[in-house]
């Protein structure tokens, strides 16, 4: 007789996984419809799942894409959060390092008064 497979909720795992900062929060995610287990939508926190699904969701304002490569039996440290999946997500798209340098700065007083005589006067 063949041995039973390992399942666990999916919310949980995601939590233990570190990829939610709550429980409850992985839950909403989930329950929005927001999480796909081998290409299909999620549609309860307490789907089941097992090693080698692949699971594909956004966080912030990326998507990831992993490979379950273990189940989780606590939300440990971040290094053995890390053990339990494989990353396949997309490089995230880099940011500009610095901000863009405004332009002009602050009006003074003669631009203030060119400024003024170009504006329609109200009716007096």
């Amino acid at each position: 007789m063949s041995e039973p497979v390992a399942k666990q909720r999916l919310d949980k795992w995601l939590w233990q996984a570190r990829f939610f900062k709550t429980r409850g929060l992985a839950a909403a995610t989930v329950g929005a419809g927001h999480v796909r287990v081998n290409g299909e939508k999620a549609s309860k926190p307490a789907a089941q799942i097992k090693v080698d699904d692949a699971l594909t969701f956004s966080q912030g304002d990326r998507v990831r894409v992993v490979k379950i490569l273990a189940l989780a039996t606590r939300r440990g440290p971040a290094p053995e959060a890390q053990g339990l999946y494989e990353d396949h997500s997309p490089a995230p798209i880099p940011k500009p390092d610095a901000p863009p340098e405004r332009i002009g700065g602050r009006p003074t007083g003669k631009d203030r008064r060119k400024i003024d005589a170009l504006r329609p006067r109200a009716l007096e």
